[in-house]
């Protein structure tokens, strides 16, 4: 079974704070503030250039950062997406 694809939640519906190691994100939609850890606000940043699955967003973050792109980054990735679609930050594409 292929990776699921998500999307980030429309413009303006998230506040994102940094608050040094942590980063605070406020959802408008829910009225819930959520307090997560790197890399979290890096993937959402990631779906700004359009929805993914965890090996397309794997590799976003490889351009970015200094990862392969693949194997455990992708399974990393997977999982950080269900945690975010479970706080209803990100939605099946």
């Amino acid at each position: 079974m292929a990776d699921p694809f998500y999307r980030a939640a429309g413009e303006g519906e998230l506040r994102i704070e940094p608050l040094g190691e942590l980063t605070a994100i406020f959802d408008r939609r829910s009225m819930q503030t959520h307090l997560v850890t790197q890399p979290i606000p890096e993937i959402l940043a990631a779906l700004e250039k359009g929805p993914g699955d965890a090996a397309t967003l794997a590799a976003r973050l490889a351009d970015r950062f200094d990862l392969d792109g693949e194997g455990d980054a992708v399974a990393i990735v997977a999982d950080r997406l269900a945690e975010l679609a479970a706080m209803g930050l990100v939605e099946p594409a």
